[in-house]
């Protein structure tokens, strides 16, 4: 269960990364109220999960499903540049995410 709430934290992190962008620098209201609420829900998933979940663990996967997932919506929804460091870079956090959940953990 720790793991599931994990990937819905980072999934909630893309979208509060997504509407900080849409609030201009926090200069438009709505983008603004969305963006904190969906951080309150991503920070409250992940600190269940971390109940159970080791901490390096747990962040780093949190982290990782976010700054993945803001690339991808940055390329599909945003418009952004892909270039090849961009896509390298994307894939070296994956694997390290998956070397993270193969470390072991007991979880």
């Amino acid at each position: 269960m720790a793991w599931i709430l994990v990937v819905l934290a980072g999934l909630f992190e893309v979208v509060w990364a997504f509407l900080m962008k849409q609030s201009d620098g926090f200069t438009r209201l709505w983008p603004t109220v969305a963006t904190f609420a969906f951080m309150f829900v991503s920070f409250g998933l992940l600190s269940v999960a971390m109940k159970s979940l080791p901490l390096g663990t747990a962040y780093t996967v949190w982290t990782g499903i976010g700054a993945v997932g803001a690339f991808v919506v940055g390329i599909v929804v945003l418009g952004e540049q892909v270039t090849v460091m961009r896509v390298a870079a994307a894939v070296l956090i994956v694997s390290g995410l998956v070397l993270m959940k193969l470390s072991g953990d007991g979880h």
